[in-house]
Order: C-alpha cells, then sequence, then structure tokens
C-alpha cells in the first residue's frame, strides 16, 4: 500500500518550503546588505587609496607569487608532516598520564610535566630554544634548522592534543573498561577497542579545530630561517617596499584552511546531532 499524505500535510510539506525559501532569500539579501555597506565604508575612507597601493598591488603580487608559491610549498610539506606526528604524541602523553598504579608514578609525572611546560610556554619561543638553541650544543648529528623548528611545532601542540585525547579518554565510563576485563580483555585491549575508538569519536572536533590551528602556526617556521612562504613575503615586502606579498601569504593559508575548516564544521555538526539523537 503506497503511503499518500493528507491534504494537511501536504499543506504544511509547502508551507516549510516557503519559509525556507523565505529564509534563504532574506539571509542572501541581508549578506548583500551588510557587505555592500561595508565595502562603500572603506574604499570611501580618506586613506583607502594609500592602502590599496600599499597592501593590494596587482603589479607587486604578480611580480612576487611564485616565490611565495615555491615558499607555500614547504609550509604545506611541514603540516603535512607535522599533523600526524603531533596527534600521535598527543595520544601517547595522553595514554601515559592516564595510567593507573603507583608503579607508573614517575611515568605519568613526566607526561604532566611536558604537557604543562609547552601548553604554557609560546611556540615562538619554542622555535627558537630548538632551532638556535639545540645547535648551541654542537652535539654530533644535530639536524637542520627545519627539522628542530617542525620538532618544535610537533612537541608544542603534541601537549595541546594531549589534553583533547585525555578529556576523552576520562569522558568513558569507567564500568565500560570494567565490563571489558570482565570479558578477558586485557587493560591495552581495553584501550584499543573499547576506550579509545569512544574518546577520538567524542573529542573529533576539539582535535580537527587544533589542527586546524597548526596548519596556519607552520609559518612561524620562518623565524627559524627557511625561506617558505612568510619568509618569502617578507623578503618581497624588503625589496618593494610594499605589504602586498605579506597579503598574498595570508589568501594562500586561508585557502589552504578552508578545506579543513568544512571538515571540522561538519564533524562538529554530525557530534552534535547524534548527541541530540541519543546515539
Amino acid at each position: 500500500m503506497t503511503y499518500a499524505p493528507s491534504e494537511r500535510q501536504q499543506e504544511r510539506i509547502a508551507f516549510r518550503r516557503r519559509q525556507a525559501v523565505r529564509s534563504v532569500l532574506l539571509a542572501a539579501l541581508s549578506t548583500v546588505v551588510v557587505g555592500v555597506l561595508i565595502v562603500a565604508g572603506v574604499t570611501g575612507s580618506p586613506g583607502w587609496p594609500r592602502v590599496r597601493q600599499s597592501f593590494l598591488n596587482a603589479d607587486v603580487a604578480t611580480k612576487y607569487l611564485p616565490d611565495i608559491l615555491d615558499g607555500f610549498w614547504l609550509n604545506i610539506q611541514l603540516f603535512l608532516v607535522c599533523a600526524p606526528l603531533a596527534l600521535l604524541l598527543g595520544l601517547l602523553m595522553a595514554v601515559l598520564r592516564t595510567l593507573r598504579g603507583p608503579v607508573f608514578f614517575p611515568v605519568r609525572a613526566l607526561a604532566t610535566g611536558y604537557t604543562y611546560t609547552f601548553r604554557g610556554l609560546p611556540l615562538i619561543i619554542t622555535i627558537y630554544l630548538f632551532a638556535f638553541g639545540l645547535p648551541g650544543l654542537r652535539l654530533q648529528g644535530t639536524p637542520d634548522v627545519l627539522v628542530l623548528g617542525g620538532a618544535a611545532i610537533v612537541i608544542t601542540y603534541g601537549s595541546y592534543l594531549a589534553e583533547v585525547f585525555r578529556a576523552g579518554i576520562e569522558s568513558v565510563h569507567p564500568s565500560q573498561v570494567a565490563a571489558a576485563r570482565s570479558l578477558g580483555l586485557s587493560y591495552r585491549q581495553s584501550m584499543r577497542h573499547v576506550v579509545l575508538p569512544q574518546a577520538v569519536r567524542r573529542v573529533a572536533p576539539p582535535l580537527l579545530n587544533d589542527v586546524v590551528s597548526m596548519q596556519k602556526d607552520v609559518g612561524l617556521i620562518s623565524l627559524a630561517g627557511p625561506i617558505d612562504a612568510i619568509r618569502s613575503a617578507q623578503i618581497g615586502q624588503a625589496g618593494s617596499a610594499n605589504f602586498t606579498p605579506y597579503v598574498v601569504a595570508a589568501v594562500l593559508f586561508i585557502l589552504l584552511a578552508l578545506p579543513l575548516i568544512v571538515i571540522t564544521d561538519r564533524v562538529t555538526l554530525r557530534a552534535a546531532r547524534a548527541q541530540n539523537a541519543g546515539t
């Protein structure tokens, strides 16, 4: 038997469609109005011609875009390496902090000291310490500043991610671990098959937010000396006495962040829907 909505139900559906169309049109109209007002206010200001010449110069942007793109490729490579390493380090530190028993106290203390220290230490200072302090020890086999700067980013963000992972682990009710142990699973198996899957799913949105933050902070590697997008923009600014190269680098970083931001928003929305549904 084919279901046929009643007349009243069809009226409700039609009304909701009209309301949805009306909401979309109002949102689009209000966005256009606000955008026009902002553009008019900025371009109509007395200093706009000078700002446009100093920050939005098309000739300068075209001249230095190839060099900035070459440096930006280094930022992308650094991010692709640092992000998974920071996630693994954060997960390891979170697991070490949740170990129980007095025999694991030194391990917990070291993990706690690590997270407290590098969460409070500014990333810029950490990069300086790693990139310029460690080579000063003159140890044999010391890597170059690019590797040391990347290590500073991994260690700093690993401390943030460790706390996110730990919050997810502790959000899993202890009764689930007890149930897993009663079924014969070891502590390691309980963490792997019961606790960590739930913990990672619950904290996926804040994890992705930290990854987005890392994506832009890899630009700080320029402080250590490598020629990335930021350093290339700085060279372009010094050569042209114009700030447009910085704007070009900023646009590239925004374009790189957009896919991650969209994924983060979708994961957050799915998590909220799942929580509201009670799943």
